[in-house]
């Protein structure tokens, strides 16, 4: 599915989101940053930009108890199947090598 979403809007988006969890659990940045070993001025920049690295991203998460969410976010989803020709024609696809063939 496409996104009407810019990556700038996401990162901002995601920016806001962690602020608001942040702040839900009560930590000041400094006591965020400390805990989670991102430095106090990347999290600042974070917050203000949505600018980060993805390894001080995923600490955040793990700090504030989101970790599994993000990675359950990215997860492709199972197939829904309505009947059992689907679920036969799911079968004999899956004997097909699993490689992606787009550049």
């Amino acid at each position: 599915m496409m996104s009407l979403i810019t990556p700038q809007q996401a990162l901002e988006k995601l920016a806001e989101n962690i602020r608001d969890l942040r702040l839900k659990k009560g930590f000041t940045q400094k006591g965020l940053a400390d805990r989670s070993g991102v430095a106090l001025a990347s999290l600042r920049k974070f917050e203000q930009t949505g600018a980060i690295s993805l390894e001080s991203f995923l600490k955040l998460c793990m700090t504030l108890g989101y970790l599994e969410k993000v990675i359950d976010a990215t997860k492709a989803e199972a197939k829904a199947f309505t009947s059992i020709d689907d679920v036969l024609k799911d079968k004999k696809e899956a004997k097909k090598p699993q490689r992606g063939w787009r550049k």
